[in-house]
């Protein structure tokens, strides 16, 4: 593709070459439209470097390659090192929850294909992040053009875009998918780098610098050129003396030196989830019966579940009534028996109303094994009125978790600007317990919000907030990887804990 738009530019065929662009890898297509560098600069760099990235482009740059390249030079390299920071702000992006259900199908094809070693994600859909820059998949094999092949012939690749001997980039959903597919020896390196955020690889480079070693797309080298390590991420972090760091938190944010000085926290991980304590059912605006969340929930093999409908008057499309709350009791008490190897929480999420009441009387909320506590409108109060209403729900001994505290919805609208740190220690005073929230929608504590309510004292609880059954696995690992993001260890997190420690947790609030 590169080839033919430089011989487009050149015999001047503009409108073919407008019409191309948009084939174009797209941080490629986006450092040629920021004025950085012409087509015949473009096509030349990746003729040279086989750059397709932004993380290709950035490596080329801090080993200056792209400054030795004939048609390039020193002058063009200097405008790519300035445009990289703000083309990192203009590439659209888009929701972790999307970009996971674009990516999985991929994911799940190449893992199948018995020429491919291994494939995982790059970049920030295996960080986890909340929004997402680009969907890229490594796929080590020793015959790439069968895989390659693979790719194109997938059902979800509806055009192919761009291909070479060991990348490809289709089309599918109306987004870029690029796979990658490098020697299984120096897969490990690949990974790595394309991985890190920029922080976590210069920090990476530093520590291998300060060892007379060299970092780079590759893998580890030695000073006389010796690739030293290369084929694992495992490998290439044993040779720099530090232990395997997750990918989650591998963002520059005191990372690499925490884990030289053996500090890295063991972060929660989904084999230490026990249960899930906030999901929906078609009492309110879930989609699935009671009945079909807790067999979907034991087949997940949870020890317990708590099912948490919406109250009176939540905006939600169907909510659970006062007279719901009793049939709902007995249904659920007819679904323990049925199911005597998973215990069923009977739980609600009531609404904060304006001047800090809830939504259901105390008389209501006292047949409840669990109650939830939100906010579900938009920031149309004070920060400070915001915060008030918070603080009514935690000081009432019947809320035991408080849900979704930021309340944003991703990506259309920003979370509540309150005193979040204030409010982490008021629910660290109350023994209440506050939510990081699965739901794509919500992701609610993000990672840097998790990590300031740990900081703060307060536990935390991950659930899905689930309103589908095939979806409750899903939910439930993109909140474990909000946790992770935050440094969150099973000890922060109560549904950790068997159920015995999870009722006690509930009656010790209930008793202030």
């Amino acid at each position: 593709m590169l080839t033919r738009l430089r011989q487009i530019y050149e015999a001047g065929g503009w409108v073919l070459v407008e019409s191309a662009v948009a084939d174009l890898p797209a941080d490629l297509r986006w450092l040629y439209e920021s004025d950085a560098v012409t087509l015949p600069q473009l096509a030349a760099i990746h003729a040279a470097i086989g750059a397709t990235s932004m993380a290709d482009l950035a490596g080329a740059v801090v080993e200056h390659r792209i400054g030795t390249i004939p048609d390039a030079g020193p002058e063009v390299e200097e405008r790519i090192r300035a445009a990289l920071p703000n083309l990192r702000a203009l590439v659209p992006r888009i929701a972790l929850g999307r970009a996971a259900a674009i990516a999985e199908p991929f994911l799940t094809a190449l893992r199948a294909t018995p020429e491919v070693t291994w494939a995982e994600p790059t970049g920030s859909l295996r960080r986890g992040e909340d929004m997402i820059g680009d969907i890229e998949i490594l796929a080590p094999s020793a015959d790439p053009s069968a895989v390659i092949d693979a790719v194109q012939r997938l059902p979800q690749s509806s055009r192919a875009l761009y291909r070479s001997d060991r990348r490809i980039y289709v089309l599918s959903e109306r987004s870029q998918i690029a796979v990658r597919v490098p020697e299984p020896s120096r897969a490990g390196g690949t990974l790595l780098y394309l991985t890190g955020s920029t922080g976590h690889i210069d920090a990476l480079r530093e520590h291998a610098r300060a060892r007379g070693l060299t970092f780079g797309p590759d893998g580890l080298v030695a000073a006389d050129g010796t690739l030293l390590a290369a084929a694992t991420e495992d490998e290439i972090y044993r040779a720099l003396d530090l232990p395997w760091i997750p990918a989650e938190i591998r963002q520059g944010n005191g990372e690499v030196a925490a884990a030289a000085q053996g500090e890295l926290p063991q972060l929660v991980a989904r084999r230490d989830i026990r249960g899930d304590l906030h999901m929906h059912s078609t009492y309110s605006d879930g989609r699935d019966a009671v009945e079909t969340m807790v067999a979907a929930s034991r087949a997940l093999g949870y020890e317990y579940i708590a099912i948490t409908d919406h109250s009176q008057r939540s905006a939600a499309s169907h909510n659970l009534t006062v007279d719901d709350v009793r049939r709902q009791a007995d249904e659920i008490a007819a679904l323990r028996e049925r199911f005597a190897d998973i215990a069923i929480l009977h739980g609600c999420e009531v609404d904060i109303l304006p001047d800090g009441r809830l939504d259901f009387v105390d008389q209501v909320l006292t047949q409840f094994d669990v109650v939830l506590a939100s906010l579900h409108d938009e920031a149309g109060q004070a920060p400070e009125q915001l915060l008030k209403r918070y603080t009514a729900a935690m000081r009432h001994p019947l809320v035991s978790i408080i849900t979704h505290p930021s309340n944003r919805m991703v990506p259309h609208r920003r979370g509540y600007d309150i005193d979040y740190d204030r409010l982490f220690e008021l629910a660290a005073e109350t023994a209440s317990i506050v939510e990081v929230d699965g739901a794509p929608g919500h992701l609610d504590l993000d990672g840097a919000l998790a990590r300031r309510a740990v900081a703060a004292g307060a536990t935390l609880v991950i659930n899905s907030d689930c309103h589908r059954a095939e979806l409750l696995d899903r939910q439930m690992t993109f909140g474990i990887t909000m946790a992770r993001r935050g440094w969150v260890e099973p000890r922060h997190v109560v549904n950790t804990r068997p159920l015995d420690a999870v009722r006690a947790a509930i009656a010790a609030k209930r008793s202030r």
